[in-house]
């Protein structure tokens, strides 16, 4: 009793203690540069990203940097500019073709004309993918990364990838909303095509993407081999991801030790915060600087490494007992205006439930959301798609 007395005084003590933090840190307006990505040294482009960083009480989620002049240059004087995308994303046209035995840097010019620049770092060697598994876990499903270096002579990895899985509408649907062309009012409902009578299935199937968010690193760094058995996603058990068809494209890259000691940090700084328990926020230096103002702040590690990468299928069928319920029900509506009014205003018409005399009587009527794929992706079929 002694102790569970001591116990509940420590416990009271410690939240009755706790004040509000406020930072002496004062950022500008505008935030600091943020640059992502790294230098392609193989076959694919570069592509880097500027950002601005935002206070932990604004409520913008990003601040893209835009009409910036972004080139690779080699320590040899070569040059080599990239081109602004959308969202602050600078890419090559195509693969730079970079000498391995020469160091590489990015150089900046914003539009307010600040220069920045990363220091040159040497072109590191990725291996490439050995495969991508998945095994069941607490219901969901785990995915694993694997891949060694012969030589050892990696160590250090960083990965990002991409996934995108198929999604389908619960309920087809032949049939749409009439209106009178004077008062807008809807009046019944009739078949999307006449003709044909044919459900749309442009709403039917679509696909949604996602990029990974959180900071994948790796290392061998303690181990005898250069070898790597990580996780790398998790996706929750019944998630509509794996409703019918999931494919995740992971890529890789080589990192130097500066580069995984950086990324470490972002990596505690941003995921592993929450206690008095965790790791405490630290300094991120980069390797990117402010030539204008050598003072500012820049966050980012820009390296030179080549891409590997990898894409894996995994079908419904994979994952037995999946469960995944969309939760939707359909309603039937008499077809007539006051019905609609009373019950369909909100719900989107599927098919006919009773006709007569090739009229619809009565029909069928759901969430928007279970009729129209459209409303959580897109029905333009990925060119990688099986």
């Amino acid at each position: 009793m002694k102790k569970l007395f001591l116990y509940i005084i420590f416990f009271f003590i410690a939240f009755a203690c706790k004040e509000k933090f406020n930072t002496d840190l004062h950022s500008p307006s505008t935030g600091y540069l943020v640059v992502e990505g790294f230098i392609g040294s193989g076959n694919d482009p570069t592509a880097i990203s500027l950002s601005r960083s935002v206070k932990l009480v604004d409520s913008v989620n990003i601040i893209y940097e835009t009409n910036a002049s972004v080139t690779v240059e080699g320590e040899n004087n070569e040059t080599f500019p990239l081109n602004e995308n959308i969202n602050g994303s600078y890419t090559s046209a195509g693969s730079l073709n970079l000498n391995a035995n020469e160091k590489y840097r990015i150089h900046i010019i914003t539009r307010n004309n600040k220069e920045y620049i990363s220091d040159f770092e040497s072109v590191k060697h990725t291996p490439p993918i050995d495969s991508i598994t998945f095994q069941r876990e607490n219901g969901g499903l785990r995915i694993f990364i694997d891949t060694h270096d012969a030589q050892n002579n990696t160590r250090y990895y960083k990965w990002n990838y991409e996934e995108t899985w198929e999604i389908r509408s619960s309920f087809l649907s032949n049939l749409k909303y009439i209106r009178d062309p004077a008062t807008n009012m809807i009046e019944k409902v009739d078949y999307r095509y006449p003709l044909t009578q044919a459900p749309d299935t442009t709403i039917y199937r679509c696909w949604v993407s996602n990029s990974s968010k959180s900071t994948n690193i790796g290392s061998s760094e303690k181990l005898t081999a250069d070898v790597i058995h990580q996780p790398l996603n998790y996706i929750e058990h019944a998630a509509e991801k794996l409703s019918v068809l999931y494919s995740i494209k992971i890529k890789q890259y080589a990192l130097s030790h500066e580069a995984y000691l950086f990324f470490e940090k972002i990596k505690k700084n941003t995921e592993q915060l929450g206690s008095i328990f965790d790791a405490q926020p630290s300094e991120l230096k980069g390797n990117i600087h402010c030539v204008s103002d050598p003072k500012e702040p820049v966050i980012g590690f820009i390296g030179v490494s080549e891409e590997m990468n990898m894409r894996i299928f995994i079908r419904n069928n994979e994952v037995p007992g999946w469960g995944y319920n969309p939760f939707c029900s359909e309603i039937i509506i008499d077809n007539n205006a006051d019905s609609i009014m009373k019950y369909g205003l909100s719900l989107t018409p599927t098919t006919p439930s009773k006709t007569m005399n090739l009229q619809i009587i009565q029909f069928g009527a759901a969430s928007p959301s279970c009729v129209d794929c459209t409303l959580k992706g897109t029905n333009v079929r990925p060119s990688f798609w099986p």
